[in-house]
């Protein structure tokens, strides 16, 4: 039997776990609520009698069953998971996704032009805002060979470092 092999980033989020008895109970509630059984309310779900039964008393339902339930409780299937916290992704982490996603550049070009743009924006962000800062040109010479639209993307991103750099006063 293979080896499982551990995953290499600790900051992964494990997936959400279903909150069953929050289903079970708006099941409850509607049935008691339409006055409805198991039987009545199970066919206007479109789930068996077996498995609104099971649901209901706290069984965790397949993806299926879930959307028909969520439907026809008239929620919304979010409501049932913790929420997740997304990390916010900067100007320049967005421009070097792009770079390194980009089929027309070996790993190795997207991490050299990558490299070449952490470093100019570190040696930007780090300018005292007293000294004169020229206009930055850049070209790139693996433009002619990205995705359609990666160069202006890109072109677009390095204008908003340069703006939030001149609104934050470092340059």
């Amino acid at each position: 039997m293979p080896k499982r092999l551990a995953r290499s980033d600790a900051s992964e989020v494990p997936p959400p776990e279903l909150d069953i008895s929050e289903l079970g109970r708006l099941i409850r509630d509607k049935r008691a609520r339409d006055e409805l059984s198991i039987r009545q309310a199970a066919a206007q779900a479109r789930v068996s009698f077996s498995t609104l039964s099971r649901v209901e008393a706290g069984a965790q339902p397949d993806l299926a069953t879930f959307t028909s339930l969520s439907a026809w409780l008239g929620v919304d299937p979010a409501q049932f998971f913790p929420p997740i916290t997304r990390r916010t992704q900067t100007p320049l982490d967005e421009a070097i996704g792009h770079l390194i996603t980009d089929p027309a550049l070996s790993p190795e070009a997207a991490e050299q032009i990558a490299s070449m743009v952490r470093t100019m924006y570190q040696a930007l962000a780090q300018q005292s805002p007293k000294l004169p800062v020229a206009p930055l040109a850049v070209h790139l010479r693996a433009a002619s060979v990205m995705r359609p639209g990666v160069p202006e993307r890109l072109a677009s991103l390095l204008r908003d470092m340069q703006e939030a750099l001149e609104d934050s006063g470092h340059i």
